[in-house]
């Protein structure tokens, strides 16, 4: 799989001869993103159309780099014909000062608030153990148990409760 940097790969898209397909979830695209990309969550793959390219090359992307480094041979498998890495991702798009949009109104991505959540379980839990009673310890065993049950099987309870929080509703309701 061949990797394509940022400059490169927006002189590509703007002589339209690539598309750019961003691999995030929906939560991380709506908050931001490389104009002109397409929403294509690795959770939605395998519905993915070759016709979405229409004769163009494409360009996969993520933030980093590492999903979409792990995930493009699946495209080729798909019948993509020219398939290229964005290498370092939406990260080093912006550090070569390309333009990304962002919509602020968007809450930070469910994963960083699933981060947010278990590390102030885990440091106040830590903390009040320490400071005021032992018993205090089952807060981050509890948070730790979480991640190990989030890892291990692919669910996380904290990022379901999270979607129904007042400020994730609208990004996370049925669709019509």
């Amino acid at each position: 799989m061949r990797s394509i940097n940022a400059e490169d790969a927006r002189a590509r898209l703007e002589a339209g001869q690539a598309v750019l397909l961003d691999v995030r979830e929906a939560d991380e695209f709506a908050r931001e993103r490389i104009a002109g990309s397409c929403s294509t969550p690795l959770s939605g793959f395998d519905r993915l159309d070759p016709a979405v390219a229409e004769g163009r090359s494409v360009i996969v992307a993520c933030r980093s780099g590492a999903r979409t480094a792990m995930n493009a041979q699946r495209l080729l498998a798909k019948g993509f014909a020219d398939v290229a890495v964005l290498d370092g991702g939406l990260d080093a798009w912006k550090r070569a000062g390309l333009p990304v949009q962002v919509d602020r109104r968007v809450p930070i991505d469910l994963i960083r608030q699933v981060q947010i959540v278990v590390g102030t379980m885990v440091l106040g839990g830590t903390l009040l153990a320490l400071l005021v009673s032992p018993w205090f310890a089952i807060v981050p065993a509890f948070a730790g148990a979480g991640l190990l049950v989030a890892g291990t099987t692919g669910f996380c309870g904290m990022a379901r409760m999270l979607r129904h929080a007042p400020w994730n509703r609208a990004l996370f309701a049925p669709g019509p």
